[in-house]
């Protein structure tokens, strides 16, 4: 992280740069850096849903404001830096059929499994694709394989759901743009997340992993390949 900011600053030259990043990207301390650099350089970084747990006493006493139509703020200003808590009524939604179609899936695959006459370590090798295919579902699940006749019980974890659903659309946003707009910062991690999507989108329905061909699945990835004028993924002016 220290040698790209580095590397921008030198070829770019110094600039009021407000650098958006997901969670983990930077850690504690290359943020205190950026805090301490003269100037100093601005960021917006979301943060692992650990630190909202933590801040949750602290937030929930925190008047809602509305940043702009169908999002809604709450501040909570520490030290030099400023915390904001964003939910947003489309992103809600959004997240919400998401979570319902794939738990809709697992919970249809589930059953399935569950009748299947087969043996242990089929059954179980099953429930792994059923995993990777609908992780998100997956940590809502409770599921066991008896060691010795092999069947499948499964049941859902309420608990965990409610959980799910109070933090689905929202968003624990942290920066040291203390005297920005709220409604700008959410547009500025909104970007984020739409970029991450896309990417998301590209990299599975071209099946590509980095630094290697894309793998040739007779489902989708010949046809895609038949497409005119289609570009690597890496390639600059394909993606520009």
């Amino acid at each position: 992280m220290r040698s790209f900011l580095a590397k921008i600053e030198g070829q770019y030259g110094k600039a009021r740069r407000v650098w958006v990043m997901d969670r983990g990207v930077p850690t504690e301390e290359v943020l205190a850096e950026m805090r301490a650099s003269d100037p100093p350089v601005s960021y917006l970084v979301g943060t692992p849903k650990g630190r909202l747990t933590r801040l949750e006493k602290q937030l929930v006493d925190k008047p809602w404001r509305k940043a702009r139509e169908g999002v809604e703020v709450k501040l909570l200003a520490q030290d030099d830096e400023l915390y904001v808590f964003a939910q947003s009524a489309d992103r809600i939604s959004k997240e919400r059929a998401m979570r319902r179609r794939q738990l809709k899936w697992l919970w249809a695959r589930l059953k399935k499994l569950a009748e299947m006459e087969v043996s242990r370590e089929e059954r179980l090798m099953k429930l792994g694709a059923a995993r990777s295919k609908a992780p998100s579902a997956w940590r809502l699940v409770e599921a066991e394989v008896d060691g010795e006749t092999g069947k499948l019980t499964f049941s859902l974890d309420r608990k965990k759901l409610r959980k799910v659903r109070r933090r689905e659309g929202r968003y624990l946003l942290r920066t040291n743009l203390t005297g920005d707009d709220p409604a700008k910062l959410w547009q500025y991690y909104i970007q984020l997340v739409a970029v991450e999507e896309a990417f998301k989108t590209l990299k599975g329905d071209l099946a590509i992993r980095p630094g290697l061909p894309p793998r040739r699945e007779a489902h989708r990835g010949p046809h895609l390949r038949r497409l005119p004028r289609l570009q690597p993924a890496d390639h600059a002016h394909a993606l520009a």
